[in-house]
């Protein structure tokens, strides 16, 4: 069981399924409130392009004050927020439990449900967000799906921005035939029982995107804690609900966590560390399920017994020690550090694991990538999160060797700014850390990103 968990308990717990929560006075009333001290702070200005609409929509203002702002201009910055997180872990002084309690992201969230509870979220949008749904139809379909979707098919791609609002260029996650889970079916890889680690179970929750998008990274995780003497089970109960969440949708979002909590606490009880393979599966088990249902013990009993993946293998490093048999990989790395893996507070733990490797340079890039969840491929906005993102493929196309992120929708913004930056190059695939470190370990197939 882990030690601690992310300070959710400075934050307050959304009160969502309270009358007054989506009180169109309220709301209006709490906006003015925190954008007013947003507006005397400037502090979070170049984070995200929530802070900038802000500023623009005062600073134009007749009184270039609060007072003369159309609340209608304040669905902008809403729409642009991400829930990164990062103006409320790393930069705003006014957080819980500051007496002015600021909480952008939830204030955010908020008028987002509230749109949502009017019916006014689009209706392409929360077809998308069912990951879960999508996964299994593009599995089943795989290879027809991945040939829609692939950028280069610009008739399918055009049609898709017409009806769904997906910019025809932004690269999408791409389907599998076999899951994650289905994959582990065959059977688990034999345990080095000299490992210092040997006796260790784990649990990988697979996420929707691990289960069905990007299963080598649960592969290559398998490999790694196989080769430490760690025995794995794969589960996937189900979406963690972070694209609802994202909608404004938090009564399916809670509902979600009411049903998992109980079916991966289970296996915890049993002695089971659960292990989230993406960041921001990991952070909803962590910090937002216990605050969407605070009362609610086996929530608050998961969370304490969560781990992020590259959290986990830095923690049987410090505990146990890493099995042998690491080599240095050719030339530096660059890691971007996702902002969900930040949020954890966790430190840098990515970064932490590729520094296991003996003899292998990691430069550390921690900004954002611009993706924003799926916000980042919307027509309206993939420009926006291209620019947004040019700093952290520069730094990765500087670096020149490979180039990893714990976050897959990261991983294609960033492969897609690099390869803005430099067209005649051929591209540059970003994996999950994780898949170096089993490449160190001599794991070649589905290791290398």
């Amino acid at each position: 069981m882990r030690e601690g968990r992310p300070d959710a308990s400075l934050r307050r717990p959304l009160a969502w399924d309270a009358p007054e929560f989506d009180d169109p006075e309220a709301i209006d009333a709490e906006l003015r409130r925190v954008f007013g001290i947003c507006q005397g702070c400037r502090r979070c200005s170049g984070l995200c392009d929530a802070f900038p609409r802000l500023f623009a929509l005062i600073d134009k203002a007749p009184s270039s004050g609060l007072d003369t702002v159309d609340p209608a201009g304040f669905k902008a910055v809403a729409d642009a927020c991400t829930l990164c997180d990062m103006c409320f872990r790393t930069e705003c002084p006014y957080v819980p439990p500051h007496p002015l309690e600021v909480d952008f992201p939830h204030l955010m969230l908020r008028h987002r449900a509230a749109e949502f509870r009017r019916g006014e979220r689009r209706f392409e949008d929360r077809e998308v967000a069912a990951t879960d749904r999508n996964g299994r139809a593009g599995g089943m379909a795989a290879p027809l799906a991945n040939w829609a979707l692939d950028t280069a098919n610009e008739p399918v791609r055009t049609l898709i921005e017409g009806l769904a609002g997906v910019h025809r260029e932004a690269a999408l996650p791409r389907f599998h035939h076999e899951s994650l889970e289905h994959r582990a079916m065959a059977g688990a890889p034999a345990l080095n029982e000299a490992a210092p680690a040997f006796g260790r179970r784990a649990a990988l929750y697979a996420t929707c995107l691990g289960n069905y998008n990007e299963p080598e990274t649960g592969l290559a995780a398998r490999a790694v804690l196989a080769r430490n003497g760690v025995e794995t089970h794969i589960v996937h109960p189900g979406c963690c609900g972070m694209p609802q969440l994202e909608l404004g949708d938090i009564g399916t979002a809670a509902r979600r966590a009411g049903r998992i909590a109980p079916e991966l606490l289970a296996l915890a009880d049993a002695g089971y560390d659960i292990v989230a393979l993406m960041p921001s599966c990991a952070l909803m088990l962590k910090s937002e399920w216990p605050l969407l249902l605070p009362g609610n013990e086996d929530v608050a009993r998961l969370a304490r017994s969560v781990f992020d993946l590259s959290e986990y293998v830095v923690d049987i490093a410090r505990r146990e020690g890493l099995a042998e048999g690491l080599k240095p990989l050719d030339g530096p790395v660059a890691v971007h550090v996702a902002c969900h893996a930040r949020a954890q507070t966790m430190g840098r733990k990515a970064a932490e694991l590729l520094a296991l490797i003996p003899d292998t340079a990691v430069e550390v890039i921690e900004s954002c990538s611009g993706h924003g969840g799926f916000r980042g491929c919307l027509k309206d906005n993939f420009e926006t999160a291209l620019r947004l993102g040019r700093p952290v493929a520069r730094r990765a196309l500087e670096v020149g060797g490979p180039v990893v992120s714990e976050c897959p929708l990261a991983a294609l913004h960033i492969a897609q700014g690099i390869q803005r930056l430099d067209p005649d190059a051929p591209p540059r695939p970003v994996g999950h850390p994780i898949r170096l470190l089993a490449r160190a370990y001599g794991f070649e197939e589905d290791a290398a990103p």
